[in-house]
């Protein structure tokens, strides 16, 4: 049995004032930056309902990948350029917590 695939979970609660503004953005530009490395098969982008903040939204970009050396590639050589460009865009207008996930089985 092979290496699990691995879920590289970004969380992040951005100001309602900019919340349009930057999910565009997530969705044209950083996403696809971050799919573009190869170090990723696929993201599912997700809003959180039901997040009760005056502030801001809810949102998680969860990255598939095919093991943990692909997570380690991307930490190791893309990881602080591409979260610098969302830093220098989005400037304390957002807070990102990150998690690794292992799957330990599918079901369909």
């Amino acid at each position: 049995m092979g290496e699990h695939n691995i879920i590289y979970n970004v969380t992040i609660k951005v100001d309602k004032d900019v919340e349009q503004e930057w999910c565009q953005w997530m969705k044209e530009k950083h996403i696809p930056d971050v799919i573009s490395t190869g170090c990723f098969m696929e993201c599912r982008f997700n809003k959180v309902l039901f997040f009760d903040d005056e502030e801001g939204a809810m949102y998680t970009a969860q990255y598939l990948s095919e093991n943990m050396s692909k997570l380690q590639e991307y930490q190791g050589t893309h990881a602080l350029i591409l979260q610098k460009k969302h830093q220098d865009k989005y400037k304390d207008q957002y807070v990102a917590f990150r998690s690794v996930m292992e799957v330990i089985e599918k079901y369909n």
